[in-house]
């Protein structure tokens, strides 16, 4: 039976068409405005519409970048798009009017963690942890098979664990969070930072960035760094070394059988996944007592949210 999944984003939403082997077999996409909610529940509805026409489906799975309600129905805050107790599958269902339509809310990075571990990276493990390096941190958790929302649905919000007391200032009101050291953003901080205070050393990205150190990117770090600049390697090392310390405090907690990395930054492959390895085995608790939880990267991509959300929407159609 397939299921629809949506991957909301801030300026565009991609749905798809999943089957139940998790394979996307049709797929469009809208442009939207993150203060425009109401924008959003149309363009989503006349997306799944558009997709009906060809395609028989008893479930919708919207991935929201957001704080969702245990019962899957609202969207209680998003930090990039004007939700605040949003009731959105009900707004989505009924401009769809299809009372056979299952309608479920999840959160973006728990519906990516869903898809690596029902069809990616993690489909041969029952312990798992989903981080999704973007501007923020991401995470889902996979614990006996069954993902963790936890009792109010906040479960697994790992980027905002205050790793630096009094630390750099975070979206949510903290300082300190995780997210600001093992992010994307953390990434291009350091690396304008640098520009700034070694514009010798970092030529490179400079150059890239047209002499502007506050034009330089994520993606240009990484391009750097493979092509062997000593700067981008650095600050993708570092960038490895918080991920992987992270991880080896949540072993401590969790004890999972698996890490999978998730985001653009796995383009650079070893030069960030082999830092972060020898950080989580240097922090390991009772190291040399236990196993070395492999930290591996994600599989599916761009689509993880669609496919997650899909087949969660397809597994809670099957419930109710």
């Amino acid at each position: 039976m397939h299921a629809i999944g949506v991957d909301i984003g801030g300026t565009k939403i991609a749905v798809g068409v999943v089957d139940e082997d998790g394979r996307i077999v049709a797929k469009t996409k809208r442009k939207t405005k993150p203060q425009d909610p109401a924008g959003i529940d149309a363009a989503i509805a006349d997306a799944v519409a558009e997709l009906a026409v060809d395609h028989e489906f008893h479930s919708v799975g919207l991935a929201a970048a957001g704080f969702v309600s245990s019962d899957q129905e609202h969207v209680l805050f998003a930090p990039n798009i004007a939700w605040r107790d949003y009731p959105l599958a009900a707004n989505v269902r009924a401009l769809l009017g299809r009372d056979d339509v299952a309608v479920v809310v999840e959160n973006d990075a728990n519906a990516a963690g869903w898809a690596e571990f029902a069809f990616g990276a993690a489909r041969d493990v029952q312990h798992m942890v989903l981080l999704t390096i973007g501007t923020g941190l991401g995470a889902a958790m996979v614990v006996d098979g069954k993902l963790v929302r936890g009792a109010y649905g906040f479960a697994a919000e790992l980027g905002h664990l205050r790793v630096v007391p009094g630390g750099h200032s975070c979206g949510c009101g903290l300082r300190g969070c995780w997210e600001q050291y093992a992010s994307g953003s953390a990434l291009t901080r350091e690396a304008r930072r640098a520009a700034i205070e070694r514009p010798v050393r970092a030529a490179a990205l400079l150059e890239l960035a047209g002499g502007d150190p506050s034009a330089i990117t994520g993606p240009q770090v990484t391009q750097v760094a493979v092509a062997g600049d000593d700067l981008g390697i650095e600050l993708l090392a570092e960038l490895g070394r918080w991920i992987g310390e992270g991880c080896a405090s949540l072993a401590a907690a969790l004890d999972p059988e698996l890490f999978v990395i998730g985001g653009g930054v796995i383009a650079a492959g070893d030069l960030l996944l082999g830092s972060a390895r020898h950080a989580f085995e240097e922090n390991l608790p009772a190291r040399g007592h236990r196993p070395i939880v492999p930290i591996v990267p994600a599989q599916m991509g761009n689509d993880a949210g669609i496919v997650g959300a899909a087949d969660l929407a397809r597994i809670a159609s099957a419930r109710r």
